[in-house]
């Protein structure tokens, strides 16, 4: 039994949840639409040339989550997994995670990504044990702020060792599949890494150092 890690934007799904929830809010009218556009685009845009600033991205992404109550939340992200995370859905995906689970390995998502948007689509693909990029409750409502380290580039190496520690595991035959440089840091950590339909950098990188390059789409 090994510890099987996957990313999930671009590698699981076919697309980025949280640019999409970004586009899915503007779509809704829930925020002010040619600026948030704009400025979600631009922050796609540097996560995409490995230049994000995830907190200045998380303090954007995280605001409209406080202007609403859970239940509002909880309704819109049912419409938003209906409407664009399950044309996402990658069949290979699928085949994969049950290949692993098959093997009797452990599953475990990683993801930038704030955990009000992956957690219902982790559970859809039949995954429960995640780490993600946790946004702060108080009272019952989001704040906006960020709860502990977020899951990006090192953080997310900073918080698998955590949970490692926590769950008495280690990345003894450990996997990682992903699709973005900003994931090099955990690759560099396990001992099958695996790029699924890659960026252009990542792809040199996975070529130079003849790891696995595989896709998941058709």
């Amino acid at each position: 039994m090994a510890l099987a890690i996957f990313d999930l934007d671009n590698t699981l799904i076919s697309g980025d949840s949280d640019h999409s929830w970004g586009e899915f809010l503007v779509s809704e009218q829930r925020v002010d639409a040619q600026q948030f556009k704009k400025t979600n685009d631009q922050f796609y845009a540097d996560y995409v040339a490995g230049s994000l600033d995830i907190l200045a991205y998380l303090e954007f992404s995280l605001q409209p989550l406080t202007e609403m109550s859970m239940a509002e939340l909880a309704e819109l992200h049912q419409r938003f997994m209906q409407q664009v995370i399950e044309p996402m859905q990658l069949d290979k995906a699928k085949v994969l995670l049950q290949k692993h689970r098959d093997a009797g390995d452990r599953l475990l998502i990683i993801t930038s990504t704030n955990r009000f948007i992956v957690e219902p689509i982790c559970h859809g693909l039949g995954v429960t044990e995640l780490l993600a990029t946790d946004a702060e409750i108080v009272d019952g409502r989001y704040s906006g702020k960020v709860d502990g380290i977020p899951t990006y580039k090192e953080g997310k190496v900073i918080r698998l060792n955590a949970w490692l520690k926590e769950q008495n595991e280690t990345l003894e035959g450990s996997w990682f599949y992903s699709d973005s440089i900003n994931d090099l840091p955990l690759l560099l950590e396990v001992d099958h890494a695996v790029a699924v339909d890659p960026c252009p950098a990542l792809r040199g990188v996975a070529e130079a150092k003849n790891w696995q390059i595989m896709s998941l789409r058709d």
